[in-house]
């Protein structure tokens, strides 16, 4: 338990209602160093961790609709803004808001207000919202608050470095909320009486009308018994004037005046009428007309983003560019440099920094990856995406899970770590797990399935047909399996069915250039250090030696080269990163040891930030286990498949 005492220790509390991203943020926002904190008087774990660049801790707290709900974590989340109460001065505040449902988050944001403690409010899922028609005035509303305000995409790190350097400067919000006469003259009272310079003494009033004792025990040892008992008097006056519960009258206000600001800041675009897109719409989560239309989908993502994205961009961009001119001029720049080692490190066509990090990120998953976004935006804001959620609703059940499964695992093409943070919009422990495992067991990311377009676009479709109905199969039978072995119940599938509608071109171009733009900002720095952890690993022997480990594993049961070893310890640092070296050496593979490679990249163990966010959400023992599961899984299948082909004469020539 922690004194109820000043602490020097000081922190940005990151709060909001449920699933809307403060637990991203926290991750995007601070060290990797969390430790788990708790408060006097319930058991919550709360989570806390330095923000990058200062020193300033972060307390993750949990979702909250009401600051006077009797909800445990509700209670956590209002009690941690209480001087003493968790051992750290809170300084500031971010509340995440989510942009779809902007009355509820606007509710929360008035009364989080009252406290009168610094503020920043972070706008989220602002893509989503727009998808939907919603646009809301950022402008305005930070006009009305006074406090930054910024539109974020959390799952993809859009907004955080505003956050970040706004920290330093957060502000207090504007007081909004004018209360009848006897609630007024009630805190007027408190103002008097307490001088609080640690507590807004209108929120103390605020919070003591409606009887909360996390603010009785507050007073009681700040200032006594005796000032205890005088404003319980007090109170007790001026509640006499309306018999209607203080609480409910206040959450009425709140209520009411989050109201006005919505339609002040908010605008909805008139849901489009056309009768052959709602049609399209019914038709998309029928079987009998959904599963074609799901499969002509499938099909023009392969051709959108196989064929146009992993062969023609790439060609101009990779071939052209890099190869045909940026590799031979900067290899004559450096000519003259006396160290054979230094060249080699930048420009070594197998293990140089350039080659293998830089150039293959932007020559390869950069075009491809820009195309996933595109199309995937597309699905997304037309609508398709939930129709799809009640199209394959039956089939998930049998895995374990509803048709909002079909989320997290999209997602999984995207980026699994995103994904695995997604799994929270699932409703029981078991849907999650079975979710996460399946994302861990089989799910390319986009990176990962851009190099495949590319490696398998050379073979015959056959290779194609193997890899994915591979993957495919084993997703629904694992699913199956795990939905047997797991204990725990599914839940019922709701959810809100938007409109059918044509997507904004320009909305979806601006969010696939920002998607994309923000990922490599994020992931070419890990190839960079990926491909000199390698190129410093083989310079030392420790590839051979590697190799010659691992031999009896990859070479004699997954039949694949001695080289591979590379693949897979860049696979484990970063998936992508792994997908581009297998580019790199496709031509050391037969095309059956290029399938058995791409099939094993896949189920390998998920990459590091996978790893990272797979124990904060699963926790240690769940984690591990799923880890080890995938990794013996991986080696079986890979061999599986090697000794099948082999022994059917497959060669997919």
């Amino acid at each position: 338990m922690v004194d109820r005492i000043r602490t020097s220790m000081s922190a940005i509390v990151i709060t909001g209602n449920m699933n809307v991203g403060k637990t991203t943020l926290f991750s995007r926002i601070s060290s990797n160093d969390s430790k788990h904190i708790t408060i006097p008087g319930n058991s919550v774990l709360l989570h806390t961790a330095i923000i990058k660049g200062t020193e300033l801790s972060a307390i993750d707290a949990p979702g909250v609709f009401s600051i006077f709900s009797s909800n445990e974590d509700e209670k956590t989340a209002r009690n941690i803004l209480i001087p003493g109460t968790t051992g750290y001065h809170v300084k500031g505040i971010i509340l995440v808001m989510d942009a779809k449902t902007i009355k509820r988050s606007l509710t929360t944001a008035i009364q989080l207000s009252e406290y009168e403690i610094p503020m920043i409010f972070a706008i989220n899922m602002i893509d989503e919202a727009s998808s939907l028609g919603i646009e809301i005035e950022i402008a305005k509303l930070k006009d009305i608050f006074g406090v930054d305000i910024f539109p974020t995409n959390l799952r993809e790190s859009i907004g955080v470095k505003k956050i970040l350097t706004a920290i330093p400067n957060i502000k207090k919000p504007k007081k909004l909320i004018e209360y009848p006469e006897w609630i007024e003259k009630s805190l007027n009272h408190f103002d008097t009486l307490l001088n609080d310079n640690e507590l807004s003494s209108r929120i103390t009033g605020i919070l003591f009308l409606t009887g909360d004792t996390e603010i009785e025990r507050y007073i009681l040892e700040k200032y006594g018994a005796g000032m205890l008992s005088r404003l319980k008097n007090i109170t007790e006056q001026y509640r006499k004037e309306d018999t209607t519960s203080s609480g409910i009258l206040l959450t009425n206000i709140y209520h009411r005046k989050a109201e006005q600001l919505t339609e002040q800041i908010q605008t909805i675009e008139t849901p489009s009428k056309s009768p052959f897109m709602a049609r399209l719409g019914d038709w998309c989560s029928k079987p009998v007309t959904g599963i074609p239309i799901a499969l002509f989908v499938v099909a023009i993502m392969y051709l959108f983003i196989g064929s146009f994205g992993a062969t023609y961009l790439v060609d101009i961009i990779n071939e052209k560019f890099f190869k045909g001119f940026l590799i031979p001029f900067i290899t004559k720049l450096i000519a003259p440099l006396p160290s054979d080692f230094l060249k080699d490190m930048i420009i070594n066509p197998d293990f140089g920094i350039l080659p293998t990090g830089v150039f293959l990120a932007l020559g390869l998953v950069l075009p491809v990856l820009f195309c996933f976004y595109l199309i995937f935006g597309a699905l997304e804001d037309s609508g398709y995406l939930s129709r799809l959620s009640i199209l394959l609703d039956k089939v998930f059940r049998k895995m374990g899970l509803n048709g909002k499964g079909v989320i997290p695992l999209v997602m999984g093409f995207s980026c699994v770590t995103m994904a695995i943070l997604t799994t929270r919009v699932l409703d029981t422990k078991k849907e999650k797990n079975i979710a996460t495992f399946l994302l861990l067991l089989g799910m390319p990311c986009a990176p990962l399935l851009a190099v495949m377009f590319i490696i398998l676009g050379k073979m015959p479709v056959s290779a194609s047909l193997t890899v994915f109905g591979l993957i495919f199969t084993q997703i629904v039978v694992a699913g199956m399996l795990a939905n047997k072995i797991l204990p725990g119940s599914r839940s019922p599938l709701l959810m809100v069915i938007p409109t059918m509608r044509i997507p904004k071109a320009s909305y979806l171009l601006k969010n696939a250039i920002l998607k994309t733009y923000f990922f490599m900002k994020e992931a070419v720095p890990v190839f960079v250090a990926a491909s000199f952890a390698v190129f410093l690993f083989e310079r030392m022997g420790g590839l051979d030696a590697l190799e010659r480990i691992a031999a009896p594993v990859i070479k004699g049961f997954m039949g694949l080269p001695e080289k591979s070893v590379q693949v897979f310890i860049k696979t484990i640092i970063r998936r992508e990163s792994g997908a581009t070296e297998i580019e790199h050496l496709h031509g050391i593979y037969d095309n059956v040891q290029l399938v058995v490679n791409l099939l094993v990249m896949t189920f390998l163990s998920p990459c590091m930030n996978a790893t990272i966010v797979l124990f904060k959400e699963r926790g240690t023992k769940t984690a591990s286990a799923i880890i080890v599961i995938v990794m013996f899984y991986a080696v079986m299948m890979g061999s599986l498949v090697n000794y099948t082909c082999r022994f059917l004469g497959v060669t997919f020539m």
